[in-house]
């Protein structure tokens, strides 16, 4: 699976065009030449998502040029919180205190579901001992305060061999995401791990470790899938791995999650960012495929078409 991923930080450009338009609130159709800039920034999870539907855009039209940065989901609201951006990639919903912020600063926005992730446990391919993992057992090893650093120290029988973690930093939408349903609060994480927003950082430090455990979205172990090895989850009801059938029926707990996309009710209002958003909910099949996401159930996509209607009847007023 070829995916271009970003440093935080950085940015990625596409330049497309666009023939198609929406002739009518609950249309999913029409035919109008675009223009224009589209900015986006948020999570390195959702990141990938959006760089391969602007990807797809842009073999089919030019004239729209689609701006695509990574810097942490935390890190995306706070600048599309300051009116910076047109969307925000998203591994988690907004929070309170950043919807706050948004008010503040007369932000207005749609949140729009786009895809499936299942968080992904993943140790080094030299790891014979471990399969599965108890959610009591990542608690053990990732909770506030945890001086576990032997793998010895998780379950009797494991070998003493140095434990080495890494993980998402503080701004990532998959850290609080993990650590409220891992370590039962958002943020409540020990700190002496390799952190970083850049997941290729955690990939290749869990690779490069005969001891090395670390987390991220679904995507990235399908994309290193030769370099690393996953690690099953088993939160009461047996050990479960991710998978597109697992993630989807949410089977696969407490790590399955959905993926968003929220956009600027001002910048929804020009048709530009009407149609790329409509590109990624008519084509979200296509686009999960080629970047390695798990798609929307039927369910979900009709709440994202119904999503997308309502916000095109309140941007048309």
């Amino acid at each position: 699976m070829k995916q271009r991923l970003l440093r935080r930080g950085t940015a990625f450009a596409v330049v497309a065009g666009l023939t198609l338009s929406i002739t009518a609130a609950t249309a999913f159709a029409g035919a109008q030449a675009l223009r224009g800039k589209i900015t986006a920034d948020g999570s390195s999870t959702v990141g990938p998502y959006v760089i391969a539907a602007a990807e797809k855009f842009q073999k089919l039209n030019r004239g729209v040029n689609i701006t695509v940065g990574i810097s942490g989901t935390g890190g995306g609201f706070e600048r599309f919180c300051k009116g910076e951006t047109d969307l925000s990639d998203a591994s988690r919903p907004m929070k309170q205190s950043e919807a706050a912020i948004c008010r503040a600063n007369g932000i207005g926005y749609e949140a729009f579901l786009v895809a499936n992730d299942g968080i992904s446990i993943v140790v080094n391919k030299q790891n014979t001992w471990v399969n599965c993992l108890t959610t009591e057992e990542l608690k053990k090893i990732w909770n506030t305060g945890s001086n576990v650093d032997s793998w010895s120290q998780v379950r009797s029988g494991f070998p003493n061999v140095p434990l080495k973690l890494f993980g998402p930093g503080t701004d990532s939408g998959t850290f609080d995401f993990f650590t409220e349903r891992i370590n039962g609060r958002a943020k409540a994480s020990r700190s002496d791990y390799t952190a970083s927003e850049d997941d290729n950082v955690l990939v290749r430090g869990v690779a490069g470790e005969r001891g090395g455990l670390g987390y991220f979205g679904y995507s990235y172990f399908l994309a290193n899938r030769d370099k690393l090895k996953l690690v099953a989850v088993n939160s009461g009801n047996g050990c479960i791995s991710p998978s597109i059938r697992t993630v989807r029926a949410y089977s696969y707990k407490p790590l399955s999650r959905p993926l968003f996309v929220y956009a600027k009710r001002t910048a929804f209002k020009r048709a530009a960012v009407q149609a790329f958003i409509r590109y990624m909910i008519v084509n979200e099949k296509g686009i999960a495929s080629t970047a390695g996401f798990v798609s929307l159930t039927d369910r979900q996509l009709a709440k994202a078409k119904y999503q997308y209607n309502r916000a095109l009847r309140l941007a048309r007023g």
